[in-house]
């Protein structure tokens, strides 16, 4: 199973807090790292690759941080991803820069493709919004095995 890295984490959870906010309203990094209990250096590492990307907005100064920019229903999981951890792969061998020592004898790098592009296609699947919705009946909790078949047969 494809474990979340700790920068998603960190991002999520930043979104959530700040999906919370009134609109307009800026959050220092300070304050998000009090609340979540998130350490400061990568959490303002994430905020800032977030900034770049166009998904929030900084302010700097006294009163400056964080605020969110762009439409977490037009942002998906697979984005966030991207923008935090590079391109997304299961295995190795699928980046040119890598190649495997058993390239020559491998027998499951097509199948092991056709995986890797269906978990790029549910993970494009799955806005933040669906992710961080306030409502659990929005949210996560909605993303059960009939919502994996889909995206399966989808990209099949």
């Amino acid at each position: 199973m494809n474990k979340i890295n700790r920068k998603v984490e960190y991002a999520l959870m930043a979104l959530k807090f700040l999906l919370g906010r009134r609109p307009g309203e800026v959050t220092p990094v300070k304050t998000l790292c009090d609340e979540l209990g998130a350490p400061f250096d990568p959490m303002a590492k994430v905020l800032q690759s977030l900034s770049h990307a166009g998904v929030l907005k900084s302010e700097k100064g006294a009163q400056g941080g964080y605020l969110i920019i762009k439409d977490l229903k037009k942002v998906s999981y697979f984005e966030l991803n991207e923008i935090l951890m590079g391109p997304v792969e299961v295995i190795k061998c699928l980046k040119a820069s890598s190649p495997c020592e058993l390239m020559d004898t491998c027998n499951i790098q097509s199948p092991l493709t056709v995986l890797n592009e269906k978990v790029i296609g549910f993970y494009k699947s799955i806005s933040l919004h669906e992710i961080l919705a306030p409502s659990s009946k929005e949210g996560l909790a909605e993303l059960n095995v009939d919502r994996l078949g889909e995206a399966a047969e989808k990209w099949s």
